[in-house]
């Protein structure tokens, strides 16, 4: 578990420096815009590898037993969190609509296991996603984030809508394999 917990902790104090623009300019102007990227990017890395060992690693800890109801209702929220982590990445016009797409599917993504999950890890690592996608959302507005108001051409919404849509039937196939349990319940 302590892994697990280091991991996160190096990933979101790396993320949350756009939350303190002054220690944010001081780090980019000592290191330069190459090495700060560079930087942010292998100890992102290597939080989301000691989280992910951690995780594998952490004991199972049943806080509460989730339900089928629970259970079914988390495929019907990662679809629209791989869509909107699509549409995030191309010129769509979802930034029009929602500021943070990105951050909203990581929320989605977050409450969507939580749901499925009862045990303490699960709960600690997806739980701690969710919270600082809500975090980062308050943070952006407050530094003035706004919504988009240029419009993109509709063909970049449905081939980011249908991309989001093959990225999750990919890992509801993949998701047994790479993490142990099947995304989606038997049907019975």
């Amino acid at each position: 578990m302590i892994l697990l917990v280091l991991g996160l902790a190096l990933f979101f104090t790396v993320h949350m420096l756009p939350s303190f623009p002054g220690a944010y300019q001081r780090l980019h102007e000592r290191f330069g815009e190459q090495a700060f990227k560079g930087g942010f990017a292998i100890l992102s890395l290597v939080g989301i590898v000691l989280a992910v060992i951690g995780m594998g690693m952490a004991p199972t800890i049943d806080l509460w037993q989730p339900g089928e109801f629970t259970k079914s209702i988390a495929p019907g929220l990662m679809l629209p969190a791989f869509m909107l982590l699509v549409l995030a990445y191309v010129p769509s016009n979802v930034r029009r609509y929602i500021r943070h797409p990105m951050l909203t599917a990581v929320l989605l993504w977050g409450l969507a296991h939580l749901l499925a999950n009862g045990d303490l890890a699960s709960m600690i690592l997806f739980g701690s996603f969710a919270v600082y996608s809500v975090v980062a959302m308050v943070s952006a507005n407050r530094r003035g984030a706004k919504k988009a108001t240029d419009y993109k051409s509709m063909l970049w919404d449905l081939v980011g809508a249908g991309g989001g849509i093959g990225v999750y039937a990919l890992f509801v196939y993949l998701h047994p394999y790479l993490f142990g349990v099947p995304a989606l319940l038997p049907s019975t």
